[in-house]
């Protein structure tokens, strides 16, 4: 493996990182052109690395803001006040749980916001990157797989 095909892989992947269906798999598309293999290896391994660095990045983020939170309101404690809007995430949460957010992350959302909601909802970090990288996997197969009919429809048609 040369350095252009090194490059090209960490390129792939991280565009991956951000988002599959927006801009990870049509700029692995582009780069790899017809080397599926390594197309579906570095989207993969892009979404997984992802989620890693989002999620831990979420939870520190979190974590600082609660603490910032904590120190301007320790004299006083201010009154949770439910909106519309909290409700309907709490809602959302509890009918879809940590599967629907890591189902709906890699096509409909991006890495970074399902890992947020995520963290946010479920703290457990090892569970929520499994769950998302799973999820994000999947995901992967399945857009190469209609990628791949496509391409050789499409090919039949203008042939």
């Amino acid at each position: 493996m040369d350095s252009t095909e090194i490059w090209k892989f960490i390129t792939a992947a991280l565009a991956c990182t951000i988002s599959l269906s927006k801009i990870g798999i049509p700029s692995v598309i582009a780069i790899y052109k017809s080397n599926y293999l390594m197309a579906l290896l570095s989207s993969c391994v892009g979404a997984v690395f992802g989620t890693i660095v989002f999620t831990y990045l979420f939870a520190g983020i979190l974590k600082w803001w609660d603490n910032v939170k904590e120190g301007m309101f320790s004299s006083k404690h201010p009154k949770k006040i439910f909106t519309k809007f909290n409700r309907r995430v709490i809602r959302i949460k509890h009918r879809f749980g940590l599967t629907g957010i890591a189902i709906l992350t890699p096509i409909f959302l991006s890495i970074p916001i399902g890992a947020f909601l995520a963290e946010r909802f479920y703290k457990d970090k090892k569970k929520v990157i499994i769950y998302l990288s799973v999820s994000a996997i999947a995901w992967c197969f399945v857009l190469y797989f209609i990628y791949l009919f496509f391409y050789d429809t499409f090919k039949a048609w203008l042939t």
